[in-house]
């Protein structure tokens, strides 16, 4: 297998969808901009040419060196994993992000961007789309659960468009979809922690009540005391009622 096979990665191509990506971008001249895994530039170079600069980060040498001794482009060679994002910032201008992630590093990468969301403004991505629609699923769909509702502590999620396998090269097997991520200014729970705690107990037995499921976390009566039914399932209650129930564990007097 080719190192670029181990790294997931699948070239975007399809130029309708490479305008449709930068039309929901919606790239500024002066804004300043990061994109994570350029791989062949495809969206690379028209960003560029809307900004006039443009920060890539890149882990595959050889692809980064194709990007190279272009005006305005700096290319860090680099694992995004571990990139200190807020020493892109210029001028005070929180980021915006954009990438073609590769499907194996969306979900550890999307939480190492939250982790530093207060010098970020917004981001898109290309995603796996059972990815995305498992980030941005309602109460009482299949796709409801953990991922979405952590996702909801940081940023506004909202699925913009579907991408079929034959937009990249080589085509992957699934189908893809690009996603905005609004950044929130101020957080909705006060200890993600103790929210994620919950919501994790809860989807590990997300066929049981949740009276049941909560057993030993909180009693019945405490989950009637946030208005909520404990022979309820996990995956109808809403984030604002997940919210409750975690703020009832961490001081329940």
């Amino acid at each position: 297998m080719s190192r670029r096979a181990r790294l997931g990665q699948h070239f975007l191509h399809d130029q309708e969808v490479i305008e449709r990506s930068l039309a929901a971008i919606s790239p500024r001249p002066g804004e300043a901009f990061v994109e994570i895994g350029p791989g062949r530039g495809a969206l690379t170079l028209p960003l560029l040419a809307r900004t006039g600069e443009l920060d890539v980060i890149e882990i595959d040498r050889a692809l980064a060196e194709l990007l190279t001794a272009r005006p305005g482009l700096r290319v860090h060679v680099a694992d995004a994993l571990t990139w200190p994002f807020e020493s892109l910032v210029r001028d005070g201008n929180r980021l915006r992000v954009a990438g073609n992630l590769p499907y194996y590093l969306s979900t550890p990468l999307l939480f190492r961007l939250f982790e530093q969301a207060g010098c970020i403004e917004d981001m898109h991505f290309m995603l796996q789309r059972e990815v995305v629609e498992r980030m941005t699923a309602r109460p009482g769909t299949a796709a409801y659960g953990r991922l979405g509702l952590m996702v909801r502590c940081h940023a506004e999620a909202t699925a913009l468009f579907e991408v079929p396998p034959e937009a990249f090269r080589p085509p992957p097997r699934v189908w893809s979809a690009f996603v905005r991520l609004r950044l929130l200014r101020t957080r909705p729970v006060s200890d993600a922690g103790g929210f994620r705690r919950m919501v994790t107990r809860a989807f590990t037995h997300r066929r049981k009540k949740i009276g049941n499921a909560l057993r030993g976390v909180l009693d019945e009566e405490a989950i009637r005391a946030c208005g909520i039914d404990p022979d309820r399932r996990p995956g109808t209650l809403s984030f604002d009622e997940f919210a409750k129930l975690a703020r009832e564990a961490a001081d329940p007097g």
